[in-house]
């Protein structure tokens, strides 16, 4: 151990197998605490909920548990994992401590939501600055990917209910900034949820998107360099429901219901009017068209958006739908943005499914399973 910098120890790691201890690797995420300057950042939101005598700074207890829950740990006591090496991460405060910080954030409510989301993105603006960016750019824009994740419920919790998939547990919304083919994205809304809440329920996309963009520099809340790209559960049913906040200034790639309307205007489409898809490489993908169905089907929604159809052939033995047509799989998602072609537009929306992998990273550090009963403890 070298010195003590901010809530934790400088420590230095060496590969020479001597003086080995647990949880090392955590060392890692400290170091990302003092760097980004997030520690001291939490500390100044937490500054209303510190006691006058209080030996733990709410900001070192609360970063304690995101480190137990991030190696691994399911439950609140986990955090003895690291009270067992306080030469590594300090002095760890005891579970009752833990507990009743979390309780009184929680009972908080929006007030200490708020200020750690507020101290969340001025760390990101920070890093951000560091890194010689004001926002992670892909192509010229910032992608914004909303999805929803089940987390199964091990024990009972408050909201635990049975999912679509006949689990029980909860069904939060995520939100994704998007790095790009060779980036490994970044978390950055999280809206907390019944396991029954549905898939596309129009007003938590909403929220989950009014959250994401609140992380985002205030030049990128708004305006078409910022694309909030999702999944059918997203898609809207009208011209009043499923887009994103500001959907006339933000950019927007939604995936579709086949409806029956829809699934008729693709019969009408004629063969002149469907373009190759597209790989990422430039290279036209074999068995896959894309085409542009009329902006009057359906009518009555919002102007400006596009309905873009893609058809493929089906993998062998792939079970086609009632709504696929012609031996073909249908697949459908709507957009705002104009002089692209479909093919690059198709290209991109389908690139969504890089979400897919950052729900897995979440999933393996601490999304796994919510460790507290109470939802309002979880969200925090």
């Amino acid at each position: 151990m070298k010195k003590r910098i901010g809530s934790y120890p400088r420590v230095h790691v060496e590969g020479g197998g001597r003086g080995v201890v647990s949880q090392a690797g955590g060392v890692l995420f400290v170091g990302t605490f003092h760097k980004s300057g997030l520690d001291q950042a939490v500390s100044a939101a937490l500054a209303p909920w510190r006691k006058p005598r209080a030996v733990h700074d709410p900001d070192k207890v609360l970063l304690d548990v995101v480190l137990a829950v991030t190696l691994g740990g399911d439950c609140l006591a986990d955090v003895g994992m690291l009270r067992a090496e306080p030469a590594v991460f300090g002095p760890v405060a005891s579970d009752p401590t833990v507990s009743r910080l979390i309780d009184a954030l929680a009972a908080g409510g929006r007030r200490a939501l708020t200020a750690l989301r507020q101290a969340r993105a001025q760390v990101r603006s920070d890093v951000g600055t560091l890194a010689g960016s004001a926002a992670p750019d892909t192509d010229g824009q910032v992608v914004v990917d909303l999805d929803g994740v089940l987390v199964i419920a091990h024990s009972e919790k408050q909201d635990e209910a049975a999912t679509w998939k006949k689990a029980f547990g909860h069904h939060p919304l995520m939100g994704f900034v998007d790095h790009g083919r060779g980036g490994s994205g970044e978390p950055v809304a999280a809206l907390l949820r019944p396991g029954n809440a549905g898939s596309n329920t129009a007003a938590d996309r909403v929220e989950a998107a009014r959250l994401a963009l609140k992380q985002l520099p205030r030049k990128y809340r708004r305006g078409r360099r910022t694309l909030v790209r999702t999944d059918s559960g997203g898609g809207p049913t009208s011209s009043s429901t499923g887009l994103p906040p500001g959907g006339r200034w933000l950019s927007y790639s939604v995936g579709m219901t086949i409806t029956d309307a829809v699934h008729q205007a693709v019969l009408k489409v004629p063969a002149s009017a469907w373009t190759p898809a597209v790989e990422p490489d430039g290279e036209v993908r074999a068995g896959a068209w894309v085409a542009e169905l009329d902006g009057d089907c359906p009518r009555g929604w919002p102007k400006g958006m596009r309905l873009i159809v893609r058809k493929e052939r089906p993998h062998p033995g792939g079970q086609l739908r009632f709504t696929d047509a012609d031996g073909m799989r249908l697949t459908c998602f709507a957009t705002n943005t104009r002089h692209t072609s479909i093919a690059e537009l198709e290209l991109r929306h389908r690139q969504r499914a890089r979400a897919e992998d950052r729900v897995r990273a979440a999933r393996a550090t601490g999304l796994r399973n919510l460790p507290l009963h109470d939802a309002a403890q979880n969200q925090i």
